[in-house]
């Protein structure tokens, strides 16, 4: 097998600063959700209070999850570390289900069965107002990043979620929607709870919100579950590959492309390519140069390119010629 192996790093991401906005907004919003929860004695601000603070540990896990990503290949992981992000994004999965949903349930059923007046009502609406300006804010700056992502392409935010290798971003967008459905649904508790008279309303929004959060936690993990897999680059991507690739000099056929996303910022590329009669390794390993060039030139996250010569018994194949690792 003959190899190739780009030298330009990754290009450094506004993912980063996405996961800052959110930490910084959730520290805060936690704080003052704790208070207001202690003094109005709400279970559904209790369960925001604890939300806020899941999601200010869980950016925390993000921000180490960068790090250690993008810790510089070695013997022991010569292709680098890249996909621990993806690791401590399942982390962060974990973590939303377990102490998010699961706690918030438990309080909202215990609020049910036992259920407490809440005190300092306009107290609560005041620190819930507060925290959806701030998770908005937060919300905001990880909807940019998703908007310079897709560069204008007719990408809905679902789907970008869905085919996204970031993690840091798309957990980001999807904890802070959470955070505002949940902060509509903690309001909704107090109001019933307060002024409607209905004394279950308080817990019976803590388990909307455990529930969201449950939910929330379960597009996480899978998402991150199929990256740790190991997923192909996205399907643009690829046909973007496959087009550089149509008019290589001395290749006659490209046989099959496989892609592997070995991080945010690292994607290996394994080609099977037909070349021209007479072609000398001194020409092979020119060719093979060129298209390493070429593909980095369609996308710098390409660090590393493998590349041999099609067999007799590729031709026979199925798998040959499809684009799955």
């Amino acid at each position: 097998m003959v190899t190739a192996r780009s030298t330009e790093t990754g290009k450094a991401k506004g993912s980063t600063r996405v996961v800052y906005a959110a930490l910084a907004g959730n520290l805060g919003v936690a704080i003052a959700k704790f208070v207001a929860a202690g003094l109005s004695g709400s279970s559904a601000m209790l369960t925001e209070a604890i939300h806020s603070l899941v999601d200010t540990g869980d950016q925390i896990l993000l921000l180490a999850g960068q790090k250690r990503g993008a810790r510089a290949a070695d013997p022991s992981h010569p292709l680098g570390y890249g996909m621990e992000t993806y690791f401590w994004s399942f982390v962060v999965a974990l973590m939303v289900f377990l102490m998010g949903g699961v706690v918030s349930i438990y309080q909202g059923i215990h609020h049910i069965l036992r259920p407490q007046p809440i005190e300092s009502p306009w107290l609560s609406f005041a620190v819930l107002a507060i925290a959806a300006v701030l998770e908005g804010g937060s919300l905001r700056v990880g909807l940019r990043e998703y908007r310079r992502v897709i560069r204008g392409r007719d990408v809905s935010v679902w789907a970008f979620i869905r085919g996204s290798k970031d993690p840091s971003v798309f957990s980001v967008i999807l904890e802070d929607s959470a955070a505002l459905i949940g902060l509509a649904l903690a309001a909704l508790g107090i109001v019933g709870a307060r002024f409607l008279a209905i004394p279950w309303a308080d817990g019976a929004a803590s388990i909307a919100i455990g529930l969201l959060l449950t939910s929330i936690a379960l597009v996480l993990a899978n998402e991150t579950r199929s990256l740790i897999a190991g997923e192909a680059v996205a399907p643009p991507v690829l046909e973007q590959l496959r087009a550089s690739l149509q008019h290589a000099d001395r290749v006659v056929e490209l046989v099959d492309i496989a892609t592997l996303q070995l991080g945010p910022e690292a994607i290996l590329v394994a080609l099977t390519l037909n070349f021209r009669d007479g072609a000398d390794s001194a020409v092979i390993r020119e060719t093979i140069a060129g298209i390493t060039r070429t593909l980095h030139e369609v996308d710098s996250r390409i660090a590393h390119v493998y590349v041999r010569p099609a067999l007799d018994s590729d031709a026979q194949d199925p798998v040959a010629g499809t684009s799955d690792a």
